[in-house]
């Protein structure tokens, strides 16, 4: 193929015959050639330097080729310049942008669409300022009256607004002002254009500016504003979906240039979220959740809900395409599709107070009008609480009452709703609970399936106040006809029922706690039922619904009766699942439940668990170098899942995990896996790393200072924030480690101090948890390595004594007081210039329960009393609140 200079370069008859013809069968859906040695031959013709001008070529001039051959090539010549641009030669970069200006305003809008994508990719690469000619041409574009010009310009102006914003919001050297300076007033005329494609591309480029805000946006916000309110009633639904996403972005992002217009834009707004288009429903509906988090005075609002409720109402009723509608028929006897197994996410082990919040299982479904409404609806009973009951009882009443088959839908929206505003209108619901709950439980057994599954989660909605008010008779009979009537949908034939229930009970166990141990026998006899016929993506609940039920209840598990129901059906499926099987996972969780419960009653099941998570974890890490001879793929949460279970294992058996531990090469395993390049591998192993040092620290012996090292660099790591999780856990096993093997943890005490002390100086910005196992991992190594830590006393004392301050009373909490205490002895002009703040730490104390510790403590108090003398003593402590010098009072000082 020819290379020549970019003016004089012509594609070669013979090259341009083979590549169309090529495309020709990589696009036709009948040739039986075979698709990957078109793609081999593709890649081959790739090496040569003017491939891409064939590509070019064929797009913008190959006009005796089918539409469909010319936008292969184009979309091929978009991927290739994605990876080979900037390698290319100047004088054909030249020639392929030469090619495209013009096809901006070619016929075919179908090309047009893809000049406007290679355009895009073009500026990604090289700049606005690596093109000055496409400037000039959009804007020749834009002002001619030519419409398939006024279109391709706007398409690949579109583009560009969509994936690389800021390119326009920036100097280019030449020009006198920003690009987005010279298109602006260009798109607002747009608005106004008769051409529908006009005015959803402009208004859409507009709308990606939001965020950004530039200033040239920024000065013309009444020009905006005025072009979204003559859009608003646009005949076209596209358009008028954009104008509820603006409206919404601007209220998230800039609420004080909507403040003027507020009541226009909110009267706007109840208007299309009754729009016949569904998408402009949905868009207008997020408005009223963003109105309330942007945090404007809520009485800007309060006027319209009378009007909005009953919108929100109407449309939380089932839309009669809802793909719910269709599920909803499916029996337990059809097998689930693979698409029906939604992907499951493992939290790995984090060891401290605030764990990951835990996020509604919800992602997975589709977001739809009806949903959107009853989180408006629940955000709203948030913010206006029981002001909303007046105007929505009745129309729920209303709905509730309608009887007939055919008011259905009617009848599960007004449960939605209910369940909708349980949080936030409580305490005007509360004194009717028993009349809502009695109302409720007969629905468990209506005849159609979403009033069944509707009725589970709004029940769960209101299940913290069931179990509060189980403590006089009536209210127990409520709570024992609310489980068992969730516990007879555990065992519903249809598949929705059946979640809805399994969910809506893990719910009511978290809240009932060991209230429910007169009810294990009959709650695992169903639990182990739907065991045995759910199908697997409604297994993944039921383990869920065990593992939830084993934390409320404890040890109260560990009885043979309930063993002999529980453990076989469980036993059976881990011996019938494969170590590469992803459904292991849910079962690997739920077993960790188990044996955090069951504590030494685990002991007889024990050893094929743990010998199984050993084998996993081995396989696992041979197949990450070697995926052949390990005869499965590389997937880290086997890894993470069993890292998790041994760490239940540690927790249930306690130093009962020894002699498995002697036996294995788990250290090794374990200390490959703190060092691995996974976060979620890492946190896992670190939090295993602190529970094995509690009950058997002579197993990680042999390996220790390597096992210090690596957790000592993970609070050391550049980007902490990021990987807060895997600090948090590294800390606090150092902190676990220390107080087993004293002095032996000495080489490493300052260079952990030294990572410890900015964490605990820069804390509010800082994980809360993460600044907890600081302050307690600083106390214990003062505590067993005083001699080192003291002298460097004064540059963390406040700090930490502040820290000191949040944690609540515990054993962890005793060890940092005792490294306090230890080091006071070594240095006691270390804490005098913190003394105030050390005051307020030992007043952080409810009570301290071991006697030895408290004595310590009354010491140092007494030391400092009888070493401040001629009235400093009492300048410190006139320095303190009240409340902490009433603390004080009991160490007698």
């Amino acid at each position: 193929m020819a290379a020549t200079g970019s003016a004089s370069w012509q594609p070669q008859e013979e090259g341009l015959k083979e590549i169309c013809g090529l495309l020709e069968q990589q696009i036709s859906p009948s040739s039986s050639a075979d698709k990957s040695q078109i793609w081999q031959q593709l890649q081959h013709y790739s090496q040569f330097p003017d491939f891409n001008n064939y590509l070019a070529f064929i797009l913008a001039r190959a006009e005796g080729k089918s539409i469909e051959v010319r936008q292969a090539a184009g979309l091929l010549l978009k991927n290739n310049l994605r990876t080979a641009y900037k390698l290319m030669a100047p004088a054909h970069q030249q020639y392929i942008k030469s090619e495209l200006l013009p096809c901006l305003g070619a016929a075919d809008k179908h090309i047009r669409s893809t000049v406007g994508t290679i355009v895009t990719v073009v500026v990604q690469l090289g700049g606005i300022l690596g093109w000055p000619e496409l400037l000039q041409a959009l804007v020749n574009c834009l002002d001619g009256n030519d419409l398939n010009h006024m279109e391709g310009a706007m398409d690949a102006l579109s583009k560009i607004c969509e994936d690389i914003p800021q390119v326009l919001d920036m100097d280019v050297p030449g020009l006198a002002e920003r690009p987005i300076n010279i298109f602006l007033p260009r798109l607002f005329q747009f608005f106004q254009s008769p051409h529908p494609s006009l005015r959803k591309l402009s208004l859409g480029s507009v709308n990606q500016y939001i965020m950004l805000m530039p200033s040239a946006l920024y000065t013309s916000m009444d020009k905006y504003l005025q072009g979204l309110f003559v859009l608003a009633n646009d005949p076209v639904a596209e358009v008028r979906k954009l104008v509820c996403a603006a409206f919404v972005q601007l209220i998230e992002v800039r609420p004080s240039f909507l403040e003027p217009h507020l009541k226009n834009v909110i009267e706007y707004m109840l208007q299309v979220n009754k729009d016949s288009d569904d998408e402009v429903a949905l868009e207008a509906c997020e408005f009223w959740s963003a109105y309330c988090d942007a945090q404007l005075p809520s009485e800007n609002l309060r006027e319209y809900l009378p009007r909005l409720i009953p919108i929100l109402l109407s449309n939380m009723v089932y839309a009669d395409d809802d793909e719910s509608l269709v599920d909803a028929e499916e029996d337990e006897s059809l097998p689930d599709r693979d698409q029906d197994l939604k992907p499951r996410f493992h939290t790995s082990r984090f060891h401290g107070s605030d764990d990951a919040e835990d996020d509604d299982d919800d992602t997975f479904n589709i977001w739809n009008l009806r949903k959107c409404s009853a989180a408006a609806l629940d955000v709203l009973s948030n913010v206006f609480g029981d002001e909303i009951l007046p105007t929505l009882m009745p129309i729920i009443q209303a709905k509730l009452s309608a009887s007939g088959d055919e008011a259905w839908k009617d009848r599960e929206a007004a449960v939605l709703a209910l369940g909708a505003v349980g949080e936030g209108c409580i305490n005007g619901l509360y004194p009717h609970l028993s009349e809502i709950v009695a109302f409720l439980i007969p629905l468990l057994d209506d005849k159609f399936p979403l009033i069944r599954s509707i009725s589970c989660w709004t029940l769960s909605r209101f299940s913290k106040y069931i179990v509060q008010d189980s403590g006089h008779q009536k209210g127990y009979e409520q709570f024992d006809a609310a489980l068992m009537g969730l516990l007879r949908r555990i065992l519903d034939t249809n598949k929705r029922v059946q979640e809805a229930a399994c969910s809506a009970f893990a719910t009511l166990e978290e809240e009932a706690a060991e209230e429910l141990a007169p009810r294990l026998e009959i709650i695992l006899q169903h639990l182990m039922c739907a065991f045995g016929k759910y199908q697997r993506r409604n297994l993944r609940i039921v383990y869920d619904a065990i593992g939830t039920l084993a934390d409320a209840v404890g040890g109260e598990l560990n009885q043979p009766v309930y063993l002999e129901i529980l453990m076989p059906p469980l036993i059976a499926k881990w011996q019938q699942i494969s170590n590469s099987d992803k459904d292991l996972f849910p079962l690997l969780e739920c077993f960790t439940s188990i044996a955090q419960a069951l504590g030494t009653g685990f002991s007889q099941f024990a050893q094929p668990v743990f010998q199984r998570c050993i084998n996993i974890i081995q396989t696992q890490q041979l197949a990450k170098v070697d995926p052949v001879s390990a005869g499965v793929q590389y997937d880290k949460e086997f890894i993470v899942c069993s890292l998790d279970l041994l760490s239940g294992l540690a927790e249930g058996l306690g130093s009962g995990i020894e002699s498995l531990v002697s036996q294995s090469n788990l250290r090794d395993l374990l200390l490959q896996c703190c060092m691995d390049d996974a976060s979620d591998v890492r946190q896992s192993a670190f939090a295993l790393l602190g529970d094995l040092a509690r009950v058997c620290t002579v197993h990680l012996h042999p390996r220790l200072s390597e096992f210090l090292d690596i957790a000592a660099k993970q609070l050391n790591a550049p980007k902490l924030k990021e990987m807060v999780s895997v600090a948090n856990n590294a800390c606090w096993a150092i902190g676990e480690l220390a107080i087993k093997v004293r002095q032996e943890i000495s080489p490493i005490v300052m260079t952990v101090i030294s990572c410890l002390v900015p964490i605990l100086q820069h804390a509010e910005g800082l994980n809360k948890s993460l600044v907890e196992n600081s302050a307690i991992t600083l106390g214990r190594l003062a505590w067993v390595c005083p001699e080192l830590v003291s002298p460097h006393m004064e540059h963390f004392m406040q700090s930490w004594c502040i820290s000191l301050s949040t944690i609540r009373d515990d054993i962890e909490k005793e060890d940092a007081f005792r490294g306090l205490c230890a080091m006071v002895r070594a240095n006691p002009s270390g804490a005098l210039s913190s003394l105030v703040f050390m005051c307020k730490a030992i007043a952080s104390w409810h009570e301290i329960r071991s006697e030895e510790l408290h004595n310590e403590v009354c010491q140092v108090l007494h030391g400092y009393k009888q070493m401040l003398r001629n009235g400093a003593w009492d300048q410190c402590m006139s320095a303190l609140e009240p409340p902490v010098k009433d603390k004080l009072s009991k160490y007698q000082v």
